[in-house]
């Protein structure tokens, strides 16, 4: 008689992270189209012009058309390309913002998305951003370099201050267990705190003024301008490019990669397999903070030009959406950074010219993340599930028969 086969225990469900980084390209494109329908209609809903044109919409129809559409076109016309503009400058002038807007945006995504793949929420962008502008800013505008040198100094120490302060979140998770998002969330408020504080001090204070802002950094220690001063596109942006291109070799092309992915994948058959753990975790968080730190400096050295209570905007914050967006994926989150820097840049003339309020790209900016954080959501409204389900039952006859016997 044959002993009876054990019972096949139930697969383990998976992560949060990985639930969330599953879905593949489409689902993303899905969920940007989806925000983007949604935020058209609250726009249209708050409108009063669309009101007054859908009350004679078939007489004109154009009309109510042109009104929900205005402020996408307003968008798009500050953002990628104003063809109302007077000189070929003018015309180009948007996208160049965007790149412009999008560079720290991408160098802080990258931080977030690289801590996410080793199992990490580093949620401490913001504060790695202020550490690595204020580093950067003071060596700006204390040492007197040649141009090169100074500047090379300049992203040295932007990316050695937000290593410093995410290398410590990663300490203290690896050596006493603390979680990374309660203590990336208290280093941003002190991080915050610190830079106001610092700002007070003549070391840090601009002369002759009681703002609390600081010098300006040297024209040698500031990134060259890409398509001249009429511009404000900076060398940053390739920058962007290489620390995006860093992130890729590194994650896929290195053994430092592999183990943070296989630490995020399972860290406890990573220590099986001889891994430092602690290593990995400390490692990973310094150089996510190295990029964050690298947005700091974009915004001191490329846009700002000095360092003020604001530097860091919300940056940091973004940034989460960004590396969300990107599937935690090197090119995936310098694309997300491209849209929503377009997003910030296009906003602004959007209300401008339309008066519709910027906080509705807000708006479709958080529902880009909830449909992101939720692909079975984008996959129902779509009806991407029925259709796979179609597919499956339809793809093998034999297969279906068997089962419907079963079931009776």
């Amino acid at each position: 008689m044959s002993e009876p086969k054990p019972e096949p225990k139930p697969e383990p469900k998976d992560s949060v992270l990985k639930q969330i980084f599953s879905g593949n390209a489409l689902v993303s494109v899905l969920a940007i189209v989806l925000a983007v329908v949604i935020g058209g209609i609250l726009m249209a809903v708050t409108n009063p012009k669309v009101g007054v044109a859908a009350g004679y919409f078939f007489s004109r129809p154009s009309d109510l058309i042109s009104e929900v559409l205005k402020p996408y076109t307003a968008l798009v016309q500050g953002s990628i390309f104003n063809w109302a503009g007077a000189d070929f400058a003018a015309k180009i002038y948007p996208i160049t913002e965007t790149l412009t807007v999008a560079t720290p945006l991408i160098c802080a995504g990258l931080g977030v998305a690289l801590a996410f793949r080793a199992g990490l929420f580093n949620i401490g962008a913001q504060g790695q951003i202020i550490l690595g502008a204020l580093f950067g800013a003071y060596v700006g505008f204390t040492w007197h370099l040649p141009w090169g040198l100074h500047l090379l100094l300049v992203i040295v120490a932007g990316l050695v201050g937000g290593a410093v302060w995410g290398g410590v979140v990663g300490l203290l998770k690896a050596r006493t267990g603390a979680h990374e998002v309660i203590v990336t969330i208290m280093l941003n408020y002190v991080a915050n705190f610190l830079l106001m504080y610092l700002l007070t001090l003549p070391a840090f204070q601009r002369p002759g003024s009681t703002n609390p802002i600081s010098p300006f950094l040297d024209e040698t220690a500031l990134f060259p301008l890409l398509l001249g001063p009429q511009f404000r596109l900076h060398a940053g942006f390739l920058l962007a490019i290489v620390a995006t291109v860093f992130v890729w070799w590194l994650l896929n092309r290195s053994t430092v990669g592999f183990e943070f992915r296989a630490v995020g994948a399972n860290p406890k058959a990573a220590r099986t397999a001889g891994i430092s753990v602690s290593r990995s975790v400390i490692l990973v968080m310094a150089i996510a903070g190295a990029l964050a730190g690298l947005a700091g400096v974009a915004q001191v050295s490329g846009t700002e030009k000095y360092i003020s209570g604001g530097v860091a905007a919300s940056i940091g914050f973004d940034a989460i959406t960004v590396a969300l967006l990107g599937r935690s994926t090197p090119w995936g989150t310098f694309f997300a950074g491209l849209l929503f820097g377009a997003f910030r840049a296009g906003g602004v003339v959007m209300q401008a010219q339309t008066g519709t309020p910027i906080d509705i790209v807000l708006v479709i900016q958080s529902l880009i993340v909830l449909f992101i954080a939720a692909p079975p959501l984008v996959r129902a409204v779509f009806g991407m599930n029925r259709k796979k389900n179609r597919n499956k039952a339809g793809s093998n006859p034999a297969e279906t028969s068997l089962t419907s016997g079963a079931s009776v």
